[in-house]
């Protein structure tokens, strides 16, 4: 239907408008998107120190907070990560521009040619024109709200970068400091078997041991080599890592200083699982996506009812300019779209919408249950990985006093070098275990402040308030 008003000669029917407003009735307003969880459990260990916003500092390791520093500035991917915030924010005003009136204007001028039986002259034509949708249902405010929620899940979702890559820095940098640990261990243990090769080349000139003993001990220390090449190779890739995560070309010698594997400080108190779910962003961002579908649908319901708009136009037109002034004239319209039949278009995109938001709030309850278990088994891990540490210490003290009683009876005649030569490879290789497990133990300390952290600022929010 279209009403139009040319000199304010007519109007809309008021008894039509208000038939339309009691009708349609009130719009719908937010449905249910609670948590699809019930009856909250605590988790099954938990610490006392306060979690930091910045929880690397508790390694008090310098070196680790300026690589995080650094990353958090020069990394691409969380600076590409921000860029698609700054889109979304865009989008949500684009969106909004739509709750006010649009407004173009026009100019036209033209020389007509005189021909026979014409004559010739100016054109001159000045134009104005207005359009406005009264937003009587909140079709445009709805659609302009599911915007901001994910603007507000993009926001989210660089957060969540955010901590993802301070975890990734700590790892990696950890990583390398144990790698860098293993390889001095094997350089030691290849100078320790050189010389023991010696030791027993000497006994073998005087009959006291065999030749396939010096064998045995030309292959343990071929093995140990190998493994110096192995932590070396692991050293390079884990500084070209490292190099790429800082923003830099892997082919830089950015010359890492090396530190030592840190003390663990106690572990953090965890929470309870509804304050998990507030502080973590990658839930938050799920939260505000299943907002956004629910306004969707909002809007799709809303999109079936009647669309009023209201236009109008000026327009000055002359023949020559000096007279444009002297003629003018304005319409202004008004104008109702009411859906009628569609083919039930209308109705499967609200059902399209409705089950999308179904979707978003089962991925919700997925994401929390699965941040859940992130902690449940960071805090089962850690306690698990700290036995298996002291059990490793327990091995590697008591293969040391047995090596130790081996050489000795060794060197008076009464064991025969194998004996010596397995327990050797038994202590080097628990050496190695043990830079392993303690590194092990970091990374799930790491993953603890992962899977517990909130947010903290990278920089960029203060830019871009």
């Amino acid at each position: 239907m279209q009403f139009k008003l040319k000199g304010l000669q007519k109007a809309f029917p008021f008894s039509f408008l208000i038939f339309v407003l009691l009708f349609f009735g009130c719009s719908p307003k937010f449905s249910n998107v609670a948590l699809p969880i019930d009856d909250l459990k605590e988790f099954s260990y938990n610490g006392s120190s306060v979690l930091a916003d910045k929880w690397w500092t508790v390694f008090n390791d310098e070196q680790l907070n300026i690589l995080i520093d650094s990353a958090l500035q020069s990394n691409m991917n969380l600076a590409a990560t921000w860029q698609q915030f700054l889109a979304a924010k865009a989008i949500v005003a684009r969106e909004g521009a739509d709750k006010w009136p649009q407004i173009g204007a026009s100019a036209q001028s033209a020389i007509n040619l005189p021909e026979p039986d014409f004559v010739g002259g100016e054109n001159t034509q000045l134009g104005l024109t207005a359009n406005y949708e009264l937003d009587l249902w909140g079709r445009i405010r709805t659609s302009v709200q599911a915007e901001k929620f994910r603007s507000e899940a993009s926001l989210y979702d660089y957060q969540t970068a955010a901590i993802s890559l301070s975890a990734e820095i700590a790892t990696t940098w950890y990583q390398l400091i144990a790698a860098k640990k293993q390889l001095q261990i094997s350089l030691d243990q290849i100078s320790t078997n050189e010389d023991i090769i010696k030791l027993i080349r000497t006994r073998f000139v005087g009959g006291q041991i065999r030749a396939v003993d010096i064998l045995r001990q030309a292959q343990l220390l071929e093995s140990t080599k190998e493994q110096q090449i192995i932590f070396e190779t692991n050293v390079a890739l884990l500084e070209n890592q490292l190099a790429v995560l800082l923003g830099k070309q892997p082919q830089i010698n950015l010359a890492f200083e090396s530190t030592d594997l840190p003390t663990l400080p106690e572990l953090p108190d965890a929470g309870m699982p509804l304050e998990l779910i507030r502080r973590r962003p990658d839930i938050q961002q799920s939260y505000a996506l299943l907002l956004a579908s629910d306004r969707d649908m909002a809007s799709a319901v809303r999109s079936k009812y009647p669309r009023i708009s209201v236009s109008g136009r000026g327009q000055l037109r002359s023949n020559s300019f000096q007279n444009l002034f002297d003629n003018w004239a304005y319409t202004l319209a008004g104008n109702i779209l009411a859906p009628l039949f569609y083919g039930g278009q209308l109705s499967a995109e609200v059902d399209r919408n409705q089950a999308i938001k179904q979707q978003r709030l089962l991925e919700y309850g997925q994401t929390t249950l699965e941040a859940f278990q992130e902690v449940e088994n960071s805090l089962t891990q850690e306690l698990m990985q700290k036995l298996r540490v002291e059990n490793i210490d327990r091995q590697l003290e008591l293969a040391q006093k047995s090596n130790r009683q081996l050489r000795v009876e060794f060197l008076n005649g009464f064991s025969p070098y194998l004996d010596v030569l397995i327990g050797l490879d038994a202590e080097q290789q628990l050496r190695r275990d043990y830079i392993v497990s303690q590194r092990q133990l970091i990374l799930i300390r790491i993953a603890l402040y992962r899977a517990l952290a909130g947010g903290f600022e990278t920089g960029r929010e203060i830019d871009n308030q």
